[in-house]
């Protein structure tokens, strides 16, 4: 008799799991419906379903979740990173402005078009440096957000989740989205 309520019970489980299945299914069309029809393409009904399967598991969701946190976190120190670097550009503009004032103050009259001309070409060489740092802490910035989209990407994949594998082609990676969207 007890083997008979074991099986029951799973009979039952497996009906319960496939209903979720299609539940997660159903979800999944529903959102693809509203993407741009070239990306909808892209979606085929296996692998829709395939990722509905490697939802039931709720270890996908911990994944992401992880890898969501480690996002933020990252987004945040670049932030900060690139904020730090705006402050002292906008100090380093401050004391220029400052010692060029005292100097064209202390100056003679006879020299202050000369002075000034100086400190003009200081300032712009100063305007060079400081786009030339940021432009370099924006591509710093992008090639560590391409490394944790590849990391997200073959995190994903070793677990097992349908359409993801690494991939620098932008054109692919536009389809999956260049970050985890927030939950």
């Amino acid at each position: 008799m007890e083997r008979y309520a074991g099986a029951f019970e799973e009979a039952v489980d497996g009906t319960r799991q496939q209903g979720r299945h299609y539940q997660l299914l159903s979800a999944l069309q529903s959102l693809v419906k509203e993407l741009p029809s070239s990306f909808q393409q892209r979606l085929s009904y296996t692998t829709l379903s395939d990722l509905a399967l490697a939802l039931l598991n709720g270890t996908v969701f911990e994944i992401v979740q992880g890898l969501l946190e480690i996002q933020h976190l990252t987004e945040k120190s670049l932030y900060n990173q690139r904020l730090r670097l705006h402050n002292e550009h906008r100090v380093l503009r401050q004391a220029l402005r400052q010692k060029h004032q005292e100097a064209q103050q202390a100056c003679r009259p006879h020299n202050l078009l000369v002075l000034q001309a100086a400190q003009q070409h200081e300032q712009e060489a100063v305007e060079h440096r400081i786009r030339e740092e940021q432009r370099a802490m924006d591509q710093k910035i992008v090639l560590e957000l391409d490394r944790k989209v590849a990391d997200q990407q073959s995190t994903l994949e070793k677990a097992g989740v349908a359409g993801f594998y690494v991939t620098t082609n932008p054109q692919v990676a536009e389809s999956r989205g260049p970050w985890i969207p927030d939950i």
